[in-house]
């Protein structure tokens, strides 16, 4: 059954512009509408039309980074009308189509690094919040990460900004991870689709000290079924401890995955079991 669930995943990525209906994915399951829709959520974590908007938006943003011009992407995506793809792909993008495009161009990222006593931490804000906090080894392959993701956007060391309060969020993230001080409500600017902005929104209800397992989560949201594309959302974060995907683990109480290293998920969950 779960071959056959990727097999029909597969033709969905393949046509994912074009229109399918339940019936038309179900008949390519050799189903009943009903049967096909609940075991291919079971098995995906994401129902038939979730997966295709899920493809559609992958589509749409490869082809805007190939140099396509917002029309000629809308279109070969299946939108349909460029005001479909932005009420639709703007949360996907967490910015607007042409400014996706232009690899953030337009865009002023203001970003400080500094060592903690888990590692180098990059942070980074627009004008709207904090859109990046990661962990790593090396300074200067966080930077370029930053440079990846928003290649043409204006990225503006601390100092060299007005913006001084980053350096004083960068504190206050720091004492909450290093001295167990109360974590920081900073402003954010989440970048991910409506269902992955859900499982981060759930995961800033769960207090220090306390888990929450992908299981609790996906039911939590509404979405029992979907625990794999929670983990998945999980694991799609960017935003590190301020979105708190550490404290989620496996039904047995095991870690599972995290970005930025089971030894840094480790520790931070046991700073927070002491109280810092």
């Amino acid at each position: 059954m779960v071959a056959r669930m990727q097999r029909v995943a597969a033709y969905i990525a393949a046509h994912a512009g074009a229109s399918l209906p339940l019936a038309v994915l179900a008949k390519e399951a050799a189903m009943s509408p009903h049967h096909f829709q609940r075991t291919f959520t079971a098995v995906l974590g994401v129902s038939p039309k979730q997966y295709q908007s899920a493809r559609r938006l992958a589509q749409f943003k490869g082809q805007l980074r190939e140099g396509d011009t917002v029309l000629s992407a809308t279109f070969a995506a299946g939108y349909g009308s460029t005001s479909r793809v932005y009420e639709q792909v703007t949360g996907g993008l967490g910015m607007t189509p042409s400014a996706y495009r232009a690899g953030g161009a337009g865009e002023m990222i203001v970003y400080a690094v500094r060592d903690t006593a888990i590692g180098a931490l990059l942070m980074a804000a627009t004008a709207r919040g904090v859109c990046l906090v990661e962990f790593g080894d090396d300074r200067d392959l966080l930077v370029a990460r930053l440079h990846d993701e928003f290649p043409r956007a204006s990225l503006v060391p601390s100092g060299e900004s007005a913006r001084e309060p980053l350096d004083a969020w960068m504190d206050a993230l720091d004492a909450h991870v290093v001295q167990g001080a109360p974590r920081p409500a900073l402003p954010l600017d989440l970048r991910g689709t409506a269902f992955q902005i859900k499982v981060w929104r759930f995961l800033l209800s769960v207090k220090p000290g306390q888990v929450v397992s992908y299981g609790e989560l996906a039911k939590g949201i509404g979405h029992a079924d979907a625990v794999r594309a929670v983990g998945t959302a999980c694991g799609a974060n960017r935003v590190a401890v301020l979105i708190p995907c550490h404290r989620a683990l496996r039904a047995d109480g095991s870690l599972g995955g995290y970005r930025w290293g089971l030894e840094r998920k480790r520790v931070l969950l046991d700073n927070e079991q002491r109280g810092g």
